[in-house]
């Protein structure tokens, strides 16, 4: 893993959890990789092993990662796939609305927009 800053605004468990999640989506993370072991993790970021292991397990309970017993814990076939339509409707419904007001209200047109893509393409 890589260095993480913490901030206050949600539970240390949850904020790892969605590194993880990040990692998998950027492929850092790909099907059948190990995770690091609780104890490496809590060592490597002196974080409680009850923590990591809350992270763990909500990433097991959304099928993401499988519990192989004495091994430890590996990402599933399923979880790339599942993530990008979870990931997807999340932003659809959570975020692209806040980010289609802010369009509107600063009055931006789809060339304004498409614009530093077109020039980065070429």
């Amino acid at each position: 893993m890589t260095a993480i800053q913490w901030s206050d605004g949600a539970p240390i468990y949850r904020q790892l959890k969605e590194r993880v999640v990040a990692m998998m989506l950027d492929g850092v993370l790909k099907p059948g990789d190990a995770l690091p072991s609780v104890r490496q993790v809590a060592a490597e970021y002196q974080l409680n092993p009850i923590t990591v292991s809350r992270a763990y397990q909500e990433l097991a309970d959304e099928a993401l990662v499988e519990k192989r017993r004495g091994l430890g814990m590996y990402v599933t076939e399923e979880a790339a796939r599942k993530l990008l339509v979870n990931e997807r409707e999340r932003f659809l419904t959570e975020e692209w609305p806040l980010v289609l007001e802010r369009i509107m209200r600063l009055g931006l047109t789809a060339e304004e927009l498409l614009a530093p893509a077109k020039a980065g393409a070429q």
